[in-house]
């Protein structure tokens, strides 16, 4: 299971024109589910996501996780993450979970997230997205479980 992670300023999805779901400061989640992921790797990234310390503290250092910083998350699932980039000119998406796999895990992730922090906004599973965000920093990173 992978996330690539934005500390953002505030970030939103909207579908078909309307506002799905946003956040003011806090971080955004794009998660791609690759076919060996299960619930397991999904708590796991759940755990990692909450401790990841990417916000900044009096000092000016990153010592601070999203709860800590009192920020809000937003989850977009993004199955192109998953894709391999390493030959051609065209990704490949065999390392990829099924749709339905990644479904259901992207809403165990959400779920597990939503169960100990608040608030976690999403976008819609496997819907055309457009994603608007303002990252702060810059500051992104990869995530794997």
């Amino acid at each position: 299971m992978l996330a690539l992670i934005q500390r953002v300023t505030r970030a939103s999805v909207v579908v078909e024109e309307q506002t799905v779901g946003s956040i003011g400061p806090g971080m955004l989640v794009f998660l791609g589910v690759e076919k060996q992921d299960d619930s397991a790797r999904a708590e796991a990234l759940v755990k990692k996501v909450l401790s990841y310390r990417i916000f900044s503290d009096a000092q000016n250092k990153m010592n601070l996780d999203v709860r800590q910083a009192g920020g809000g998350i937003l989850v977009v699932s993004q199955f192109t993450l998953a894709a391999d980039t390493r030959k051609g000119l065209r990704p490949s998406f065999s390392s990829a979970a099924d749709p339905a796999t990644a479904e259901r895990l992207y809403h165990y992730f959400v779920a597990g997230l939503s169960a100990v922090h608040k608030p976690v906004a999403t976008g819609i599973f496997a819907a055309n997205m457009q994603v608007s965000l303002i990252n702060d920093g810059p500051v992104t990173f990869m995530l794997s479980s």
